[in-house]
């Protein structure tokens, strides 16, 4: 019996909501169409406005600071494998070995307290920080549901009371409905006209406590390793000093004094015309008579205008037959379930409801079908934001709806 009773309780509220939804989209049709008058707020209108801008500017500021913490990371890791490398080409006997090993230790720490500093002094606030909006925005999109109740309401009254038979049982439970759904939507106004103005206020420290941690964050840091470069200098000018006077192999650099060997690259033409055209003549690394060296000809130290270097003349063939190495196709990012198509943004869009998606112009959403096909409006898609899912966010927390007049298909 209980169970049976449960049962009816929860059809009898799935009923309910059902009617009170049915209710909401015919009062919003009557609205449109300007056979109902709506109830305006424009000072809150305005508040949300401001919250919309707010949350999009947060939003955007997380993402930015995300890609700049994986920046850091990635020099992190190309600063510690070029310390490595030192320290394998460094051999035992020279001086300063130990002091190299000490540097780079120091340099590995370094980095690895400069991202830890920024992942609780700037990222972890920023995600406090934008933690608050979904609440206040779910709250904004309830209080939407309620005004347009509370508007039905009112109508409904107005219309027992001039209609030209009065029933004055169903006035009184009208009556009744009009003063709850009142009730319930100032309740809810009341306190987002207080929390709103108070949220969009707070943006201004925010901003100046993020950027003045990340900024002197950066001061520290860079005075630290320009100590710790300054020290890998002096070893390093200390290791030159004692092999100054000795064959060398690191300094493989021919001095100025060494005389350049003529085969290495083409003597000028003997007109001392630049080499403009070397199609017919380097692309099979052959060389006319005339392009010989002479005889009583001098050869520059440097390449200028009047010759030409013999790596470009061996590379030069490549680049004729336009053959490019290296280069590689980008694979396709995996894409959410059942996805149909992309489609871009041309205008922005200010969500009016928690299962609407919020866009600005340029936005990229991938179209996915809907779980329910019935649940589909004409002219509205699903989908979730390409952003929002190369960040492997929830397919659940993410998509949502949207007019598809706003958008223009791009794949």
């Amino acid at each position: 019996m209980a169970e049976l009773g449960s049962k009816g309780v929860t059809a009898g509220k799935i009923a309910s909501n059902v009617q009170k939804k049915l209710t909401r989209a015919q009062e919003k049709v009557l609205q449109k169409l300007g056979k109902a008058d709506e109830t305006k707020d424009e000072q809150f209108e305005q508040c949300v406005q401001n919250f919309n801008k707010q949350l999009s500017e947060g939003t955007r500021l997380q993402k930015d600071l995300r890609t700049y913490l994986a920046s850091v990371k990635a020099m992190h890791e190309a600063s510690k494998k070029l310390t490595e490398c030192l320290q394998e080409v460094y051999e035992p006997d020279w001086p300063g070995r130990d002091d190299t090993n000490k540097i780079a230790e120091n340099n590995d720490l370094l980095w690895t307290d400069f991202h830890q500093k920024l992942v609780d002094q700037a990222l972890l606030t920023m995600d406090t920080y934008l933690g608050q909006f979904p609440d206040i925005k779910s709250r904004i999109a309830k209080r939407g549901r309620k005004l347009v109740d509370y508007d039905s309401a009112r109508h409904h009254f107005e219309a027992l009371q001039t209609a030209k038979k009065k029933d004055e049982t169903k006035i009184a439970k009208a009556e009744e409905e009009l003063v709850k759904a009142q009730k319930v939507f100032e309740e809810m106004n009341v306190d987002l006209q207080e929390e709103l103005p108070s949220l969009w206020n707070s943006r201004v420290g925010f901003y100046v406590n993020t950027f003045q941690s990340i900024a002197g964050l950066e001061e520290n840091f860079h005075k630290e390793m320009s100590k710790l470069n300054q020290n890998l200098h002096d070893v390093l000018l200390g290791l030159d000093k004692q092999y100054s006077g000795n064959a060398f192999p690191v300094k493989a650099q021919p001095s100025d004094s060494t005389p350049a060997k003529a085969n290495k690259s083409p003597s000028p033409p003997p007109d001392g015309s630049p080499i403009t055209s070397p199609e017919t003549k380097t692309v099979n690394h052959e060389l006319e008579p005339s392009t010989l060296e002479t005889p009583g000809a001098s050869i520059p130290k440097s390449p200028s205008q009047n010759s030409l270097p013999a790596v470009v003349v061996e590379t030069f063939p490549a680049t004729v037959n336009g053959t490019v190495e290296g280069g590689t196709s980008s694979e396709r990012a995996d894409m959410p379930p059942g996805f149909l198509f992309k489609v871009q943004a041309m205008h922005d869009y200010t969500a009016t409801d928690s299962d609407e998606l919020q866009l600005k112009a340029g936005d990229v959403v991938l179209v996915i079908p809907f779980e329910n096909p019935e649940e589909q409006d004409e002219g509205w898609l699903m989908g979730v934001k390409e952003s929002d899912w190369i960040q492997h966010k929830e397919l659940d927390q993410c998509r949502g709806v949207f007019p598809e007049n706003f958008t223009e298909r791009v794949q």
